[in-house]
């Protein structure tokens, strides 16, 4: 940092005029009597400057003032100024002023300026100007001010200058509104979603139908079509009202044969007893056919059976009907062979004829590759739910070698349905319960 102690040691007068002449440039500081250029400090004590006195600096036409200007009293890009000092820094046409213009007690450009004795620089000014067309470039600050947002220290007193208090306040503000805009927003989509999924679930199911070709199916079984329901997990939320339905959606389709092939409760027959009634309103050529699935195990599947029984479903349990043109076979859910009645293959398909078409019922899919080895032509299966809520649906694929719709393993082709009712909260989100219409083709039809 240049400190200048004394105006006679600087070697110029008390009013000097340092100049360029034109096309000449006054690069660095020009600095008069106690003045410092380019950043410097001009200190004065008591008498080191001349007090009322001005230094001129100027640059004619095509110059350049680079860096900073300094004189008595006065500071340029940062600096510090001292007593009354008065500083004019004009640059002619087309040339610009580079840096910072700091006055008296001012800050330029987010600099301090310090007064010396009388901390004010009474009666001091700084003037900046630029001709026509001009930019000066850096900050300009007043007495106490602050140029660029930058907080200054107000020399009087030594307090704190209004700096960034008002912008900060209002930076917190917006984040605190984007914040509870994206929660409000958040929390109106998962509503919406859950509300939507409830719907989904408790409007009943949708019906779908496909088309499965049977190579061994005879031209008299063309067209047979079976109704498949799984999973209504009948209990404490989904109730009467909701078997209702389902029968009513499988009833309207005049299915040759009714399928149900699992998860049909969760609950005791005395409690759900009235739940099931409506299912004595099924109505199929063929008849309805009741398979376990795991959930019949946690509610005492041996009751159950017998309950469908009576209800007018035959259950299938690791056995097999005859029907006009295949045969079709039901073996436990898996979950049973905790109580020794798991799935028996050889007991349901083991002495069939071969050259017979085969449908199987079999709650879990994960059965399918026993039902490739026994030569079975069509398996229908649910449990999967299709996943019920998003993410879910990436699980039960994970979990399951085909999480809903047909897919073909070999010679064997697996249908699997979502299901018409939901366990847990009767939410849906992506996998809308079904009540499918399987419709088999012959090939010589």
């Amino acid at each position: 940092m240049a400190v200048t102690r004394d105006a006679a040691a600087t070697g110029e007068g008390v009013g000097g005029t340092p100049a360029a002449s034109a096309g000449g440039a006054a690069e660095g500081g020009l600095g008069s009597v106690g003045g410092a250029a380019g950043g410097g400090v001009a200190e004065s004590g008591v008498g080191g400057a001349v007090k009322g006195g001005a230094a001129e600096a100027a640059a004619s036409a095509g110059g350049a003032a680079e860096v900073s200007l300094g004189s008595v009293g006065g500071a340029a890009g940062g600096g510090v100024a001292g007593v009354d000092g008065v500083t004019e820094a004009a640059v002619s046409a087309g040339e610009a002023v580079e840096g910072s213009l700091g006055s008296v007690g001012g800050a330029a450009g987010g600099g301090v300026a310090e007064a010396g004795v009388a901390e004010a620089g009474v009666g001091g000014t700084a003037e900046a100007a630029t001709s026509v067309g001009q930019v000066a470039e850096g900050g300009l600050g007043g007495s106490g001010g602050a140029a660029d947002g930058e907080g200054a220290d107000r020399v009087r007193g030594g307090g704190a200058g209004k700096g960034g208090a008002g912008g900060g306040a209002l930076a917190v503000s917006r984040r605190l509104f984007v914040a509870r805009t994206v929660a409000a927003a958040a929390t109106t989509v998962a509503a919406g979603t859950v509300g939507y999924g409830a719907y989904t679930v408790l409007r009943g199911p949708r019906l779908k139908r496909i088309t499965v070709p049977l190579a061994k199916l005879p031209r008299r079984a063309h067209g047979f079509r079976i109704a498949v329901v799984s999973d209504m997990h009948l209990g404490p939320i989904l109730g009467r009202s909701h078997t209702q339905r389902v029968v009513e959606t499988i009833n309207r389709t005049h299915p040759d044969l009714i399928a149900v092939v699992g998860d049909l409760v969760d609950g005791s027959v005395a409690d759900l007893g009235p739940a099931v009634e409506p299912l004595r309103r099924l109505s199929a050529r063929y008849g309805s056919y009741f398979v376990t699935g795991n959930h019949e195990y946690y509610s005492g599947a041996a009751e159950w059976v017998d309950h469908v029984r009576e209800l007018g479903l035959r259950p299938l349990e690791n056995e097999r009907t005859e029907l006009p043109g295949f045969d079709l076979a039901g073996v436990n859910d898996v979950a049973g062979e905790s109580e020794g009645h798991g799935p028996d293959f050889d007991k349901a398909l083991g002495d069939r004829d071969p050259a017979r078409a085969s449908v199987l019922l079999a709650h879990q899919p994960v059965v399918i590759h026993d039902a490739v080895k026994a030569g079975v032509d069509l398996q229908l299966s649910g449990h999967t739910h299709g996943g019920q809520l998003w993410p879910g649906t990436y699980l039960a694929e994970l979990a399951n070698p085909t999480a809903a719709g047909l897919d073909r393993y070999g010679d064997t082709q697996l249908y699997v349905s979502r299901g018409a009712g939901a366990w847990g909260p009767p939410v849906r989100v992506g996998a809308p319960p079904d009540v499918t219409v399987v419709e088999l083709a012959s090939p010589r039809a």
